[in-house]
């Protein structure tokens, strides 16, 4: 009979460094203050970096199936003020028909899933992000690239389901 090398304190051991590379994807608790190059660093390359007024920010697309988008506003000298998880109702509320496509990606990041319309009508934007329901934020813009309506819809991986079917996670 063979006996394994490993005990299991072992193998907690060696799944201890992939601990640090799961919890990355949010912004570090210790963030403000942090340079660009350190949340960088720490947080993997930034989809876009937006000059705003009073400094820049990053974007953070945790995507296609991520079900967050951190924003992390910088200050002029390169510091980090503060992180924010764009992908929420209240943004969404914020979406209406006629406005610009521009405007929609500069309130929740790049869109996870972009789906083209039939007879070239447009594009439908899709966001995964944190509900209780399988469903995902949708934004459908026409050619002339301005929301032509936005709403809730069901993603593929819920075929089957009900919309409203609560999503239990196992531990």
């Amino acid at each position: 009979m063979m006996r394994s090398c490993f005990s299991p304190w072992s193998w907690l051991l060696l799944g201890l460094p992939l601990l640090p590379a799961c919890s990355s994807y949010a912004p570090p608790d210790a963030l403000v203050g942090m340079s660009r190059d350190e949340v960088v660093a720490r947080m993997g390359p930034p989809d876009i970096e937006r000059r705003m007024d009073a400094g820049s920010r990053l974007e953070f697309p945790r995507g296609p199936y991520g079900k967050q988008t951190w924003f992390v506003y910088l200050d002029p000298a390169g510091r980090a003020l503060r992180a924010e998880q764009v992908l929420t109702e209240q943004n969404f509320l914020r979406i209406n028909p006629g406005m610009a496509q521009d405007d929609v990606r500069k309130l929740l990041g790049r869109p996870g899933v972009v789906q083209g319309l039939g007879r070239s009508r447009g594009e439908v934007w899709s966001y995964h992000y944190e509900n209780n329901f399988c469903q995902w934020f949708q934004v459908e813009l026409s050619l002339q690239q301005q929301v032509r309506s936005a709403g809730y819809g069901e993603p593929p991986e819920c075929a089957g389901r009900g919309r409203n079917d609560p999503i239990i996670e196992m531990p």
